[in-house]
């Protein structure tokens, strides 16, 4: 049975990603290494407990000789890294473990990978994807530019630059070693399962509880948003059908002002949009994100099923559905 390793499968993107991968391809043996921080919680992956092709291993990836152990038990054919610190608030506050996590973590991820693949693996077509986000790229200054995969990296956040700091230790991999790695820069994701600290859970909990929804700044900025089994689906694509070495961006093509974000929330909860309070801004915000995403659909017939209008209700009545899961956690 071939096996798939996914670092940070307890997290968000991470266990929707598993959860679809499993129904897509139940031949594989998926290797869940998750070290379970503040926002990752097996009760995220709990109806796979007891599968006889799931397995869950608490490790932190940094830790070399457990990455290394894990590696030698189950020779994954595939692996993709999810695990990352991901709030840029908590990076301005600690980016001392953002560096550590994201950047030396994912560097340990590829010197055990490297090792272990080049001289105790019985695969021949091992893959690794990096899975990385578009906030490296920078902020763009107007509405009509966008991103694609041979933009600079011009990061302005902690965690940003962690995440492109990666991104560059995974090219410098594969040009030394012809270490097989993807990277996919992802706009920002949305649906079941996310931490409540982010923007789209934040505000439908607070809505839900009847309290007031933070806006930084003048609630202007923009973000490109994507739901996250559209995200899934992307990953699995380019994981299969892209080229080692190259770098694809994920975007939705749908971009909405923060402002407007909270006000479709609170437009569809019925909920009073003077719940809106604009706070002070972020230190570094940046204003806008888009990608251009050609280039992934290049390589296969890729594309959103969610609409952001559709997608953002579905989110709500999951959210509505499962208080427990996020009074919980």
């Amino acid at each position: 049975m071939k096996a798939i390793m996914v670092t940070g499968g307890a997290g968000f993107i991470g266990s929707n990603f598993i959860r679809y991968f499993r129904q897509r391809h139940p031949d594989y043996l998926i290797i869940n290494y998750d070290n379970l921080t503040y926002a990752g919680n097996l009760s995220n992956v709990q109806d796979l407990a007891g599968s006889s092709r799931y397995v869950f291993i608490k490790g932190d990836i940094c830790d070399n000789e457990q990455v290394a152990q894990v590696l030698r038990q189950y020779d994954p054919v595939y692996v993709l890294n999810f695990a990352a610190e991901s709030h840029v608030d908590r990076s301005i506050d600690d980016p001392l473990l953002f560096g550590k996590t994201n950047v030396l973590g994912t560097l340990n991820l590829l010197y055990c990978l490297q090792k272990h693949w080049e001289n105790g693996s019985e695969n021949t077509s091992n893959r690794f994807l990096q899975v990385s986000t578009d906030e490296v790229y920078g902020s763009i200054a107007n509405l009509q530019d966008s991103f694609d995969e041979e933009s600079d990296l011009l990061p302005n956040s902690p965690y940003s630059a962690s995440k492109a700091g990666a991104d560059l230790l995974g090219r410098a991999f594969y040009q030394t070693y012809k270490f097989p790695i993807i990277i996919t820069r992802c706009c920002n994701n949305y649906g079941p399962y996310q931490y409540k600290e982010k923007f789209i859970p934040n505000s439908i909990i607070k809505a839900l509880r009847n309290e007031p929804i933070p806006i930084y700044g003048d609630g202007t900025n923009i973000r490109e948003w994507i739901h996250v089994t559209d995200h899934c689906v992307a990953i699995e694509q380019v994981l299969f059908r892209g080229k080692i070495g190259e770098v694809y961006n994920i975007g939705s093509g749908e971009e909405v002002s923060n402002l407007k974000m909270a006000e479709t929330i609170l437009k569809h909860l019925g909920k009073p949009i003077d719940a809106i309070i604009k706070v002070a801004d972020r230190p570094g915000h940046d204003w806008r994100y888009a990608l251009n995403s050609n280039k992934i659909k290049s390589i296969s017939q890729w594309k959103c099923n969610y609409s952001l209008i559709a997608g953002i209700k579905d989110t709500i009545r999951w959210y509505q559905e499962n208080r427990d899961w996020w009074d919980e956690n």
